[in-house]
């Protein structure tokens, strides 16, 4: 079972693009983690049916092996209906869902019997703003055979902007706006049910400081993975998920089956009946993105 940690920054790729089978062959975007064929809003309508055919010969060349997730991102179930008959479709990794409501997700999960994919739904719908619906929601997904499914869920933020009238002002990251709540809140409903949610897209290509405040924000919500818009992100995302030395250094002594109740490291109380959730995750991120370089990490005494 692949893990959400895997998926690092997601980039989005409208299926109308010309050089997706290079992705697929590794030949393009090779250091990106996981990568979404969009048919959904990066797809004029006019040109849906090309972006489905187009994805023909990507499915086809999709390998097991590939260290790299893909995904398709369907516009509607109709779409994953003629996706779902691609030949080679049972190697894709599984599909990003748009607009997700319970209504919606019943009807992706109907065509989805029988299959082994993966689903990352997105929450980006008015019902987002109530917080019955969502629980509601996750009730839904914490039945058997659904839960399997759900690697993640994609928190559409742009989308929940829009359906309050507004856009993301420039040198803002999304929790100094009205959204901030709105995570913050969607972190506590699905988190503590076991539920991974990942970050929305940064759309401002030149303000590298701000997506770096942005991307500190989501770890501090506890999300993982990010969609990124364009490859010069990618690795800007992925550098703030490497991990300091001293934080792994503190999580495996947590890890430790012979580690004190409490004990002191680094100036931190660390407490492994608390800490143990915390402590695993940052091991998977070290092993997925690799350490940072802290200039006073060897400075700080144990």
């Amino acid at each position: 079972m692949r893990d959400a940690t895997e998926l690092g920054a997601s980039l989005y790729l409208p299926a109308t693009r010309l050089d997706l089978l290079d992705v697929v062959r590794g030949e393009r975007l090779s250091e990106v983690r996981s990568v979404i064929f969009c048919t959904e809003d990066s797809v004029r309508l006019k040109d849906l049916s090309f972006a489905i055919d187009n994805l023909r010969a990507p499915i086809r060349a999709l390998t097991s092996a590939s260290h790299q997730m893909r995904f398709i991102r369907v516009r509607n179930p109709e779409v994953m209906r003629q996706v779902l008959a691609l030949p080679g479709i049972e190697k894709l990794d599984g599909f990003v869902l748009p607009k997700v409501t319970r209504s919606a997700l019943s009807k992706y999960l109907r065509l989805l019997r029988g299959t082994g994919h993966l689903i990352m739904p997105t929450l980006e719908t008015k019902e987002v703003f109530d917080e019955r619906e969502m629980i509601a929601l996750r009730r839904v997904m914490d039945k058997d055979g659904v839960r399997e499914r759900v690697l993640s869920l994609r928190i559409g933020g742009n989308d929940l902007l829009s359906i309050i009238g507004m856009r993301r002002p420039r040198g803002r990251t999304l929790y100094e706006t009205s959204l901030g709540q709105v995570i913050a809140r969607l972190v506590t409903t699905f988190k503590p049910s076991g539920f991974n949610l990942s970050a929305p897209v940064f759309e401002y290509l030149n303000d590298i400081e701000t997506l770096q405040r942005e991307v500190e924000g989501d770890l501090a919500h506890g999300l993982i993975g990010k969609t990124a818009i364009h490859p010069d992100q990618v690795p800007l995302i992925h550098a703030c998920y490497r991990v300091h030395a001293s934080d792994l250094e503190m999580a495996s002594h947590i890890l430790r089956e012979d580690a004190p109740a409490v004990f002191r490291m680094y100036d931190s109380m660390c407490e492994p009946a608390t800490h143990r959730n915390w402590a695993r995750n940052l091991c998977k991120s070290a092993s997925c993105f690799g350490l940072q370089q802290s200039a006073d990490a060897n400075s700080l005494a144990a």
